[in-house]
């Protein structure tokens, strides 16, 4: 076999395993909810400590189990060394795919939207059902695993909900509720555990 017949083969195989592997490919479940549950969050008195030149303060404790709708990689903005990836999550109704088939999903400048033609359900249930989660990873393994997610798992999340903030006065905060909307509405989560649920 000569180099380039082994060069094209080579190419080939590469091209392969990316598209096989690809994070960014959808999962699906098929009919029916699969994150029954409403994310867990309790208060807490874990003590703010310093990752770099950054004062993270935990706010609450946080559990979520949802179906990923969306993930978007940040590069270049002023949240993105910390909290590099978006993830926009639902649980309830909002991780059945016979509803999310009517909803067009999209996230752009750490916001997440969602338009529909006729609503599958109320325009309520979907808001409060479905967020935007600017995820901090607390380790390298966390950072991998995060990377690894892909569109339309199914998800469990653990670690803290913080507020952050540095000494030239830059900060960035969490909301606490999923029953707000529009600017300030998204979690800011410091991610200690990622699961990969099965079903």
């Amino acid at each position: 076999m000569n180099l380039n017949k082994l060069g094209i083969i080579s190419l080939i195989l590469i091209i392969g395993g990316v598209i096989f592997n690809n994070p960014f490919s959808t999962v699906t479940y098929g009919a029916g909810v699969i994150a029954p549950n409403e994310p867990l969050q309790k208060s807490t008195d874990t003590a703010p400590f310093y990752y770099n030149d950054i004062e993270v303060k935990p706010q609450a404790s946080f559990v979520i189990e949802a179906k990923v709708l969306a993930k978007k990689q940040y590069y270049f903005d002023a949240g993105s060394h910390i909290a590099p990836v978006d993830l926009a999550l639902g649980w309830g109704r909002m991780s059945d795919e016979t509803i999310l088939k009517d909803i067009d999903i999209s996230q752009r400048h750490r916001f997440f939207f969602w338009r529909v033609d006729e609503f599958p359900i109320p325009r309520k249930e979907i808001e409060q059902h479905s967020t935007n989660m600017h995820i901090i990873p607390s380790n390298e393994t966390i950072t991998q695993q995060i990377n690894a997610i892909k569109e339309g798992q199914l998800i469990r999340l653990k670690g803290y909900l913080v507020n952050l903030k540095r000494a030239d006065g830059w900060h960035w905060e969490s909301s606490l509720s999923r029953r707000d909307t529009g600017g300030g509405a998204c979690e800011l989560m410091w991610v200690e555990a990622v699961e990969n649920v099965s079903l």
